[in-house]
């Protein structure tokens, strides 16, 4: 579903410059619920900010369902980013003036088609993540992980090929950010969707098929999910340990 194949990226201040991704690869399989981990500096936010075209890249190839995403101008990047590329930001990224159901139906408003069919996906999606009861409520008035749940399922309205996922739990408690991974899963299980998320939390990761760790610009280990969550929830902080020199991140 996605390939990164020898991606480069840097940035430039002044007259230094500073790379950043140094010949990244790695693949997303269709269904797959894959996480990518490292340490502040090490080039997961500007990896996922490539991948969903927000940033250019200065050299290399990402393709999403075969499409090379690199050769396309600034109206082909908004088609993709609105139609092929689902989003789950850490801070919600909701409109405070719209409900619950109207959130959800922002990308279909785009797209020009918030028809009966929208309408009734939107439900669904909103029963499938338990968040029928406060569709008419707006995001002041619900908690951080109902609010993140929302945001999941505004992000799966246009069926994307790809649910890019940056911290999705870095503003909430452990029972929160549970229900949110929670709600990955079930878009894993019963939507079939494809999951990149950037985070540096081990718990979230260890729900996910397989993590990519990054460490300094460059893939250190991708570990795949072997066993219950809680063992491979301890496999992953031995291995950042060993990824970081022997010391904690």
């Amino acid at each position: 579903m996605l390939q990164v194949k020898n991606l480069y990226q840097s940035y430039e201040t002044a007259k230094t410059r500073y790379p950043v991704l140094k010949g990244v690869s790695f693949h997303v399989n269709q269904g797959e619920f894959a996480a990518v981990m490292g340490a502040s500096g090490s080039g997961k936010s500007t990896l996922l900010n490539c991948i969903s075209c927000y940033i250019p890249y200065e050299k290399g190839e990402i393709l999403l369902g075969g499409q090379n995403l690199g050769g396309l101008d600034q109206e082909g990047l908004a088609k993709v980013r609105n139609e092929k590329l689902g989003f789950v930001f850490q801070d919600f990224m909701l409109l405070d003036g719209l409900t619950v159901k109207e959130n959800i139906l922002i990308p279909r408003i785009i797209r020009g088609s918030a028809d009966k069919e929208a309408l009734e996906y939107a439900e669904k999606l909103m029963e499938l993540f338990g968040i029928s009861h406060i569709k008419d409520k707006y995001p002041a008035d619900i908690s951080g992980g109902e609010r993140q749940r929302t945001a999941v399922a505004r992000s799966l309205i246009n069926n994307p090929l790809l649910l890019l996922a940056d911290e999705p739990t870095g503003n909430l408690d452990s029972k929160a950010s549970r229900t949110v991974i929670e709600a990955f899963e079930k878009a894993k299980q019963e939507m079939k969707s494809t999951i990149l998320m950037v985070t540096h939390d081990s718990f979230s990761a260890s729900f996910c098929d397989r993590v990519i760790l990054v460490r300094d610009g460059v893939i250190y280990k991708e570990l795949k999910r072997v066993g219950g969550q809680s063992s491979f929830q301890g496999y992953l902080l031995d291995m950042i340990k060993e990824m970081s020199g022997g010391e904690e991140e």
